[in-house]
Order: structure tokens, then C-alpha cells, then sequence
């Protein structure tokens, strides 16, 4: 049987020897969280289930959509014996939410948090040429004070919020590592000076070390820099890229560098070597404008919530997240806002090879805006860090519709907006952070601001936002109480609008469905509504950016540019002609530049 989703799950730091752990592993639900008593840790599991895929979804053999408090997965892993004489490193890339892994009946590791991977280090547990039997319980409450984005609290879905998740999502996998190894690098791109900065983080130091780092395109060396390492723990070098040999990432040319990293021992030897990659290019912020190489894009975003019918949150294959990423460039989409849920790094892979912008965010729906967990700015960082280094990425948000009145109830949502907001600047100058998306706005030194609008009328949509230039905004009020501090002539754009709910299936009556707004009678006034509603915002000049929602239907909520099943519900080339034309900031900054 092929092994689901074999492709190397972390294309941005990869070695050449892997094994992947996907596929059939032994499966129980523990319904009472009662199985390590119960002696679920040493005995045979009841079910098969089939990785990655989550127990909630049909790919994953099992199917059971009811709440599960816990559940347990076990297999047994022959490690390779030519990984000799080298450390053996346990990846999990995401597991929903609470794991505790076992090796051989020791703990390995323990991680909270359903968006990021974490790694076990299999020392004193299993070495290569033996048999490691793995375990994992992943507890996953959903109704506790966690974020788990739009997975739906109540048994039967409703609204805008899903099938749930629980456990192993994402692939997991196995690689040797030298003793003294490279960790995952920070790269930097500066192109006012043609260099990628490099900070190489290494498990440790050794007298004589030395970091090397050779930057190719198409199989020509271009770059190579190397430096002492053995004084610091992330010891640092410039990768000056030749005049004539820039090639700039922007929208639609996704041009990469591709980058080795090997780690020197005092004679020479290469003690350990990776593969990343990197692309040159800036963002920056000029007046209400925010630029990407010193040039105003407009950013057509896409709303994308990256579910699917079989696997969840997971992608059947590795086909079907660049497949996404195509559906949305062919309706005339440069940019997509990735909502709710942490993507899978090869989603970022693939944005970053077809020049696809993505506005980062992390998947904090679910908690208690009264007594935010702590666990979310630790989890936020590990987004950050894990994200980096994608050139793809060009904006951060932790939050959304935060909605909460301005009084002195508001402390510990002040608090959390804040915390989060400085935990990304202080992990990323180089990128605009937004506090919080169409919520309340609480940070005065937000790079940008927001509002939401699903307002269908376009005229009435225009009178919205036809305020800005004068500073006002949609959205600051709610009730007749101010949810926001006062915009302050940040870039601005309206980062929900649309959803406009149309499916012709479902207007032959079903009625299990819903968009925004009521349903055009045809086609041709969805066409007439898309196109006036995104006319609103090209042409208003103090919008860098807009989000349609959304780019696919998703369960019951039926406002996707496509059905779930990603087939096309309309003539996308109309699509694509009604936001193709320059915006309004676009073609100032051309003026400006003659």
C-alpha cells in the first residue's frame, strides 16, 4: 500500500535521510481519558487508523465525528541501522492538541497546541538497528479554554465553524543528526544590499568549528560565505548575491535561491549538511501604501480556510495544496489570508515557488477572551519561528474579531493583543503586523489597520469606506461603543468582504446552507455584485489590499468562488477580468515614480 502523504514535510530545512512514518498505526478512542490507567500504554490498540489524516475524516479509515476526549495511536518502528553512531530525531508536524509521546515505554516528549511540530529526541530510548515502539495520547477537549480555530464546539455543525480535529494531522517522521548538528537557520533577505543574512543555529560547540553556506540558482553557484563556529550558538554570515544575478520574489515570480548549509570540523570534514532556500525581497510601508521591492502591489486576497471533504484540515496530497494555491491565481487572486489554521509547510512551499503572497494567521478561535491562556503567545512563537524564512509570508495576525468594548473590563484582552503583537515583532522586524483582524484594535503601533464589511450593496459599501481619507473607519463602533482605539493613517484594507452566498444546488432546495446577503436570482447578478463590490475597493486609494470571502465552500457555509469539491461554480475568467485592472494606489505610486 503507498504511504499517504510521503513527500518531505519540511522543505524550508531538509536533509537527504528521512523516514516517514505515515500510514497504518494502531488506534483507540478514550472516551473517559482513562487509558494510562487502564494500561492502553502497553497493550495492543483496537482500531487501525491511517495517518495522517485525523480520526474525524474519511481518509484516515475511521470517521468518528462525535467529541473524543483522548485517543491513542502505537506503532512499532524498525530505526535503520546505518543511522549509526548518530542521534535519532522523532518529528510529529502537528498533532490536535495535548500530546504526550512514549518510546519503548519511556516519555519522549510532551507538546500543547494542535498548529505547530514539535520533536523528540529518541536517546536512551531507541537507537538505529533497533525496534522503537511509539505511542502517543493526544487529548483534545475542544470546549476548554483552547484555541482550535473554526473546529465547531457543539456536536452538529452550524455557522461558520467545522468538523473537528483531534490528534495526528500531519506527517510524522523520523531523520538521523550528527551529534553536534544544524538547527533551523533565520534567514533574512536585504535587497537595498543583494544578500541574504544567515543565523545558523547549531546544538552545540566544538573547537574548530566552522559554518559554510553556498547560495545556487538554476545549478549556478552564485554565493558562498563561511565563518568561525565555535564562539557562539548561531554564529552568522552575509550571502552577497552578484549584481547580475539578482532576481527578485515578487507576486506571480516565485524566483528562489536555493541555499546549502554544511557545518565544518577542524580539519575540513562536513561534520552535518542541510538544504533550504530563500527568496530576495522587501516589504515596506510608505504613507498608506504597503510595497513589496520598494513598488505598490495591490494584495487580492482570498480567504482560505483550508478544509477539504475527505481529509479535514489535512489535504488529501501533496497535489491538492498547490492545487488550491492555482484555483485562486486563475480567479485573479495574487494573495491569500490563511484563516483560522496554521497551514502545512508545503502549503508555504508551493506559495513561495508560484510567487503567492499569505497573510500568516494563527487559529485562536475558541478561547476565553476573559482569561486568554498563556499557552497562546508560546504557540504563536512557534508559528514564527517555524514561518520565518518564507518569502511567501508578508504580514502577521494572532487574532480575530476580538470583539470587546473599550472599558476597563478590557485588561486581559488588551493584554493578550499586545502580548502577541510584540511576541511578532520582537521574533520579525521585517514584516507588518496587524493586532487583530476586524476586531477591536487595541495596539497604537499596529503597522496596519482593518475592518470587516459583508455589506452586499455596493453603492452602500462605497458610502462605508468613502470616509477613510478623512481617517474614518468602518467598524470602530458596535452597540453605540467604541471596540477600537483611533486609526492613525496606517495601510488599511478591508480583509473580509463578499461572501456572497451563491450555489445553485443549494437554491433548488437544499436549504443547509448559507453565505452573506441574500442569494442573487442568477449568475449574472453575482457576477454584477463580485465585480461592484471589488470595484469599491480597487478604486479607493487608501486601500493597499482587500480579502474576498472565501475561496472555496466549506461544509454548510456555501460563499466559495468554488464548491467544496473544489469544482468551479462560475465562468472564473470573469473573475479574474473584475480585479485584474490596476487599484487606485497602484497607479499613484506609478505617477509618482514617473
Amino acid at each position: 500500500m503507498a504511504v499517504p502523504r510521503s513527500e518531505y514535510p519540511r522543505p524550508q530545512f531538509g536533509r537527504p535521510e528521512w523516514l516517514c512514518l505515515n500510514g497504518q498505526w494502531q488506534f483507540e478512542i478514550d472516551a473517559g481519558d482513562s487509558g494510562l490507567a487502564r494500561g492502553l500504554l502497553r497493550r495492543r490498540l483496537a482500531d487501525t487508523i491511517t495517518v495522517p489524516f485525523c480520526p474525524e475524516s474519511e481518509l484516515s479509515g475511521i470517521k468518528c465525528e462525535d467529541f473524543m476526549n483522548a485517543v491513542w495511536y502505537r506503532r512499532e518502528v524498525d530505526i535503520p541501522p546505518n543511522w549509526a553512531g548518530r542521534k535519532v530525531l522523532l518529528h510529529f508536524q502537528a498533532v490536535d492538541y495535548d500530546a504526550t509521546v512514549w518510546v519503548n515505554d519511556r516519555e519522549g516528549g510532551r507538546h500543547r497546541g494542535g498548529w505547530t511540530p514539535f520533536t523528540c529526541d529518541l536517546t536512551g530510548a531507541a537507537a538505529p538497528g533497533e525496534r522503537a515502539t511509539i505511542v502517543l495520547r493526544a487529548r483534545d477537549t475542544t470546549k476548554g479554554n483552547q484555541p482550535s480555530g473554526k473546529q465547531c464546539h457543539d456536536y452538529s455543525l452550524w455557522g461558520c465553524f467545522y468538523t473537528r480535529t483531534t490528534g495526528i494531522w500531519q506527517t510524522v517522521w523520523m531523520e538521523p543528526v550528527p551529534e553536534v548538528h544544524l538547527k533551523r537557520p533565520r534567514i533574512t533577505p536585504d535587497v537595498a544590499n543583494r544578500r541574504f543574512h544567515i543565523e545558523q543555529p547549531i546544538s552545540s560547540n566544538r573547537t574548530g568549528l566552522r559554518l559554510r553556506a553556498t547560495a545556487v540558482m538554476n545549478g549556478e553557484q552564485l554565493a558562498q560565505a563561511e565563518v568561525p563556529a565555535d564562539a557562539v550558538l548561531a554564529p552568522a554570515l552575509d550571502l552577497i548575491i552578484p549584481e547580475k544575478h539578482v532576481k527578485l520574489w515578487q507576486p506571480g515570480e516565485g524566483n528562489l535561491y536555493d541555499i546549502t548549509l554544511e557545518l565544518l570540523g577542524a580539519d575540513g570534514e562536513v561534520i552535518d549538511r542541510a538544504d533550504t532556500y530563500a527568496g530576495l525581497r522587501s516589504i515596506t510601508i510608505d504613507g498608506k501604501a504597503s510595497k513589496i521591492n520598494g513598488r505598490s502591489v495591490f494584495q487580492r486576497q482570498v480567504l482560505d480556510q483550508g478544509y477539504y471533504p475527505d481529509g479535514i484540515l489535512t489535504a488529501p496530497t501533496d497535489e491538492a495544496l498547490r492545487h488550491d494555491i492555482e484555483l485562486s491565481m486563475a480567479a485573479g487572486f495574487n494573495a491569500a489570508r490563511l484563516h483560522q489554521k496554521v497551514f502545512e509547510e508545503r502549503f508555504l512551499y508551493h506559495a513561495d515557488k508560484l510567487g503567492y503572497m499569505v497573510w500568516e494567521e494563527f487559529g485562536d478561535c475558541g478561547f476565553d477572551l476573559d482569561r486568554p491562556p498563556c499557552t497562546m503567545i508560546t504557540q504563536w512563537l512557534e508559528v514564527l519561528q517555524r514561518d520565518y524564512n518564507h518569502p511567501c509570508v508578508v504580514g502577521w495576525c494572532a487574532l480575530c474579531e476580538t470583539i470587546e468594548e473599550i472599558s476597563d473590563k478590557i485588561q486581559p484582552l488588551d493584554d493578550l493583543t499586545r502580548g502577541l503583537f510584540l511576541a511578532a515583532k520582537a521574533a520579525d522586524t521585517t514584516r507588518p503586523v496587524l493586532d487583530s483582524s476586524g476586531g477591536s484594535h487595541l495596539v497604537p503601533e499596529s503597522n496596519v489597520y482593518d475592518s470587516h464589511d459583508y455589506e452586499q450593496d455596493p453603492e452602500v459599501f462605497q458610502t462605508n469606506h468613502a470616509g477613510l481619507a478623512e481617517g474614518k473607519v468602518f467598524g470602530q463602533m458596535q452597540n453605540k461603543h467604541s471596540i477600537s482605539i483611533p486609526y492613525q493613517g496606517q495601510p488599511y484594507f478591508i480583509s473580509e468582504f463578499g461572501g456572497i452566498g451563491w450555489n445553485p444546488a443549494a437554491q433548488e432546495g437544499k436549504t443547509d446552507s448559507w453565505g452573506y446577503g441574500e442569494r442573487p436570482e442568477n449568475i449574472e447578478e453575482f457576477y454584477q455584485r463580485f465585480e461592484g463590490l471589488c470595484r469599491v475597493l480597487l478604486d479607493n486609494p487608501h486601500m493597499f489590499g482587500y480579502c474576498y470571502t472565501q475561496l472555496t465552500d466549506v461544509f454548510q457555509e456555501q460563499n466559495g468562488i468554488y464548491y467544496f469539491d473544489r469544482t468551479a461554480k462560475s465562468d472564473v475568467a470573469r473573475l479574474r477580468a473584475s480585479q485584474s485592472r490596476p487599484a487606485a494606489i497602484e497607479q499613484a505610486d506609478a505617477s509618482d515614480s514617473c
